[in-house]
């Protein structure tokens, strides 16, 4: 009976588990050493405005307490951040990326598939970044749907939030304002619009992205850091 009541509440566990990686896009990956936090931006990033149905989504609502107790729990080492994504709310995106950046517990980003326009600066908001060789990252200069005022302020508005995207970029990787500002104003890669469209290895030509490397060398990274980290609050103690 014992062995039943055991094997009833692991399942529990599993089925938890599996919930709150649909919920959430995060699951936890552990080792006899570490237990890191792993958590998806897939899709379009949905902000103040629910999207169509059938569309992939990450919501910022879900992502900000998960990121919360990552930061407060004892049990979680470190946070692996998986990007695939086209964009999407440009404050929910950049108030992501100011969160995975202010975190004390290491950080590490891993580029599949695309890192588009607002997955630009989540994408450097961890402490080191990687990209895989095929993905690509499309960066371009801040736009807004809906109706819009032809009046200076709007134009004004539309500029501060492109600078401070810029700048927030810059403040977390390599590149430097102007090659940002470059790649945004380019106007002979994208048909409709103009901006830059960049693979892998030239975004860590920029300096946007730290390092080319897959899921092995993401890892390998987050373990090294949780390592210093440990031994750091060892010898305060």
């Amino acid at each position: 009976k014992q062995n039943e009541n055991c094997e009833k509440n692991r399942e529990e566990a599993r089925q938890i588990q599996l919930e709150n990686i649909e919920m959430s896009g995060g699951s936890i990956a552990e080792n006899e050493r570490e237990r890191f936090q792993c958590i998806s931006i897939i899709g379009q990033i949905e902000g103040h405005y629910i999207l169509p149905e059938g569309q992939k989504a990450t919501k910022y609502e879900q992502i900000i307490p998960l990121l919360v107790s990552i930061e407060e729990s004892d049990d979680v080492d470190g946070l692996l951040v998986i990007l695939n994504t086209m964009g999407g709310d440009v404050e929910a995106g950049l108030a992501l990326a100011e969160m995975i950046a202010s975190m004390t517990k290491p950080t590490v980003s891993l580029v599949l598939g695309g890192g588009h326009s607002i997955g630009v600066p989540l994408a450097t908001a961890a402490r080191r970044s990687f990209i895989v060789p095929s993905a690509t990252m499309t960066i371009h200069p801040v736009r807004i749907s809906g109706m819009v005022v032809g009046v200076p302020q709007s134009f004004r508005y539309m500029q501060e939030m492109q600078k401070r995207i810029v700048n927030f970029i810059c403040s977390h990787s390599k590149a430097s304002a102007k090659v940002v500002q470059e790649l945004m104003m380019r106007p002979d890669q994208l048909a409709t619009d103009c901006g830059s469209i960049i693979e892998g290895r030239e975004a860590v030509e920029y300096g946007i992205i730290d390092e080319i490397g897959g899921l092995d060398s993401t890892l390998a990274c987050l373990r090294s850091l949780c390592k210093k980290e440990k031994k750091k609050k060892k010898n305060l103690k």
